[in-house]
């Protein structure tokens, strides 16, 4: 044999690479160390695979079966047997309409139907057809009655708005204006499930009737958008109402559906021979009679009146008799066990009528001054300013004449116009002499000028209903309102005071979204007495669960229970002129949520209305009725922006919408807001509406003070600018705060010049000669601890009533009810 030969590879040899394994190890090489064993996820995950037609169509299904259970289940939770009637208000939307007749109709449509007549206000009403029972609610309508009819539909399941076709022939529409401002205001609270029904239809020609019917469905659905007309003129129009008002789907108002709240149809005032500590008002128990509805009630909650106030109870009694249950053989109202109990609030587990934080004064991080130290620097330092001022001289004109005597202004944080008091150049004083002249000077032109039409007395009878002083103060706010949207928040720099005085407590920003605010800096005592939640969303969740969820124990009471609440502490004469001023009307209780009572600073978005056009100042009084709440408070403005800090409105004018924040009890979200605006009759106009957005004390709003200046010579980086300060001191003081101008140049002071207030400032490019020169100031505002209870009536304090009556004004303070 021959040698073998070997063959080596030359240099074309082709080298593959390697396979590139991430740096872990093969699946063959986990496999090896597993040793057979299979992980328990990889058992249980399901595989993510594509679901067939059928298993998606069986998905739909499913999905589709249990809405409908649901909707039966929330269909069957009222109106049988064993559960709340269906609570409907029948509201006509016309004066020349009688609900009466219309609930005549509807309790004659079935000659098998019982009809219990509680009051003029409620009735029941029991169709063995249907296997249901129904509750109508007549709410007393008309002029200064719109707050009872939103009490009452706050409470009802649905609501018939009855319409007429002989008004809707005069009007094409059938809604008068009270009509259509009841159902303006009803719809901004929130509207339960309506139904429209048309009445009178025999009495319109044939020919017409369709017109007419046409007419009224148009207008209807601008209002309430795919709601169909109905007919109510005969016995089967009020049968096909009644299986529409047992069978429809609700509207879920969440409001009402997270608390519990009962229809009073019965009261009894049981005055109490014991006296509560602290309080010498006689007080006793009021018993209330009717349905639960909502959620589950505990005997240790709170209850809310509106009119009356927060209160405990002191029983809550369920061995009543449903009296309107159907009369059918083997139909038993309530359970054996749910018969003859007397549940009794427990004193160790009862809520707290605790409104307010009591702050401790010694852990004070600040020194406060009492009251008397206030008031007594308030008496030495406040002085009036007297200048008197030629006839027809402008305020520009008047603001260079010296003053008579030294002023010292007190910038008090709570006063709202503590900064208009710099742009005007009249005083207290001189405006009482200036309208003393004007008057003068009207007697005498009305001296010397005759009426021609109507006479001179029509002329003064039309004068003597004119509240001159309204239209006045109506005037100059308008007047106020149209500066400040033509020159926001500019303030003339004082001359005769020093603008680091007078500006002590505002400081600049650099940047108004990024710069940093403290909002435990500086805040006034009021905020130690409310309540702050750490996360008010989360809170919010939990405690909403937990009270629907809430079915078993031995103090509660189930919904659709005939239930007598035992309200203890009663102040006997509050009692008293609630009664007599028709309380028993509007007679309704809520049980509150944990924390519900207490203080806080509520923050809530606000619109306006398009029919309001006078300007809201800040820190003017208006009645805010906040979810079942109502209370007289005098809110903040702010713009409903993001971020950390807002900007504060002196305005709120029409079309705007703001955050208005206010002390009031908390209140979780959902919860819609109205705000009312107290006329000078006494009665209530709505001027801007919208929802609660949280509470949070937190909420940083910042009050603005532009300071102008004018160029008064201009270089290429430099301009000397004048009339923004008037000495060196004050331009040393501003020296670190940035300037900007009107038309967006950024600049900074860089030195004085002479002693009458010029300074040399320094800008990213050259003025225009027509520029503006601004200084942006901030300081932090609070809202006014001026909350107060509505109660007894519209009307606010002791005030003369058109009628010659008086509105009281009491003391519901629940610290001194508490025992």
């Amino acid at each position: 044999m021959g040698l073998e030969t070997i063959h080596r590879p030359g240099a074309l040899k082709q080298t593959n690479k390697s396979h590139k394994h991430g740096k872990h190890s093969s699946k063959r090489s986990l496999d090896r160390l597993a040793k057979g064993k299979v992980n328990l996820k990889t058992i249980t995950r399901r595989p993510n695979r594509q679901q067939s037609r059928d298993e998606r169509r069986q998905q739909a299904n499913d999905i589709r079966r249990n809405k409908r259970q649901e909707a039966i289940a929330l269909k069957r939770a009222l109106g049988g047997a064993l559960t709340a009637p269906f609570l409907t208000c029948v509201l006509p939307l016309n004066d020349m309409i009688d609900p009466n007749s219309a609930l005549a109709i509807i309790e004659g449509c079935d000659p098998e139907a019982s009809v219990t007549k509680v009051s003029d206000r409620i009735h029941y009403m029991n169709v063995p057809r249907f296997r249901q029972r129904f509750a109508f609610v007549v709410p007393q309508t008309g002029h200064g009655h719109e707050l009872n009819v939103l009490d009452a539909l706050k409470v009802c399941d649905s609501v018939v708005l009855v319409l007429s076709a002989v008004a809707a022939g005069d009007s094409e529409e059938g809604i008068d204006k009270a009509g259509a401002k009841i159902l303006n205001m009803a719809l901004t609270q929130g509207l339960p499930t309506p139904m429209v029904c048309l009445m009178d239809v025999e009495s319109i020609a044939p020919k017409k009737r369709t017109q007419v019917k046409a007419n009224i469905q148009k207008a209807i659905s601008s209002l309430i958008p795919d709601e169909k007309l109905m007919q109510l003129d005969t016995e089967t129009d009020g049968l096909n109402l009644l299986r529409r008002i047992g069978g429809q789907k609700r509207k879920v108002q969440h409001n009402r559906a997270n608390r519990p709240h009962l229809l009073g149809e019965k009261a009894e005032f049981v005055p109490s021979d014991l006296a509560v500590e602290g309080n010498s008002q006689p007080l006793g128990t009021l018993k209330i009679t009717g349905f639960l509805r909502g959620v589950a009630l505990s005997v240790n909650q709170l209850v809310y009146i509106p009119g009356l106030g927060d209160f405990q109870l002191e029983a809550i009694a369920t061995h009543t008799i449903d009296p309107y249950r159907i009369q059918k053989s083997g139909n038993v109202e309530m359970a054996d066990e749910t018969q003859g109990r007397l549940l009794v609030a427990d004193p160790e587990h009862q809520t707290s009528l605790q409104r307010e934080n009591i702050p401790d004064l010694m852990d004070a991080e600040q020194t406060w001054p009492t009251e008397e130290e206030i008031e007594a620097s308030r008496q030495e330092t406040k002085k009036k300013l007297v200048k008197r001022i030629p006839k027809g001289m402008s305020e520009y004109q008047a603001a260079w004449i010296p003053d008579i005597e030294e002023v010292d202004e007190n910038d008090d944080d709570d006063e709202d116009d503590d900064d208009e008091n710099y742009m005007s150049c009249e005083s207290d004083s001189e405006s009482k002499v200036g309208e003393k002249d004007k008057e003068d000077e009207d007697d005498q032109e009305y001296d010397e000028v005759s009426v021609s039409e109507g006479g001179p007395a029509n002329a003064e009878r039309y004068d003597k209903e004119m509240d001159m002083e309204e239209e006045r103060s109506t005037l100059a706010k308008m007047q106020a309102a149209k500066d400040d949207e033509i020159f926001p928040d500019e303030i003339d720099t004082p001359s005769n005071a020093p603008a680091r005085e007078r500006f002590h407590k505002y400081r600049g920003l650099e940047s108004f979204r990024t710069s940093p605010w403290d909002v435990k800096e500086n805040l006034p005592f009021d905020y130690a007495r409310v309540f702050q939640f750490k996360n008010f969303d989360r809170t919010k969740r939990r405690i909403v669960r937990e009270a629907q969820e809430r079915d078993d124990g031995d103090d509660i009471v189930m919904p659709g229970w005939y239930v007598q609440l035992h309200v203890k502490n009663v102040p006997q004469e509050l009692w008293s002129v609630y009664a007599s001023r028709g309380g028993l009307e509007r007679l309704i209780v809520y049980g509150l949520l944990p924390h519900e009572h207490q203080m806080s600073v509520m923050n809530v978005c606000l619109k306006r209305t398009p029919n309001s056009t006078i300007p809201i100042k800040a820190k003017e009084t208006l009645i805010v009725q906040c979810g079942y709440r109502r209370y007289a408070v005098n809110p903040i403005f702010s713009q409903h922006t993001n971020g950390d800090k807002h900007k504060y409105e002196r305005f709120f004018r029409p079309g705007m919408t703001v955050v208005a924040s206010f002390f009031a009890p908390i209140q979780f979200p959902p919860a819609p807001v109205i705000c009312f605006r107290e006329n000078p009759d006494s009665s209530l106009s709505m001027v801007a509406s919208g929802s609660v957005l949280s509470c949070n004390p937190d909420r940083v709003v910042l009050k603005r003070a532009v300071l102008s200046g004018h160029p008064y010579k201009i270089n290429r980086k430099s301009a000397i600018i004048r009339f923004m300060f008037f000495n060196p001191e004050d331009i040393a003081y501003f020296k670190p705060c940035k300037l900007r101008t009107k038309l967006g140049r950024v600049g900074h002071i860089k030195e004085s010049l002479g002693t009458h207030g010029h300074m040399k400032c320094i800008f990213d490019s050259q003025l225009k000669s027509h520029d503006t020169v601004l200084l942006y100031l901030y300081k932090r505002v609070f809202p006014k601890w001026n909350y107060e209870d509505f109660v007894v009536g519209y009307s606010r304090g002791e005030k003369e009533r058109p009628d010659g009556e008086r509105s009281v004004k009491f003391n519901t303070n629940v610290e001194m009810m508490q025992e």
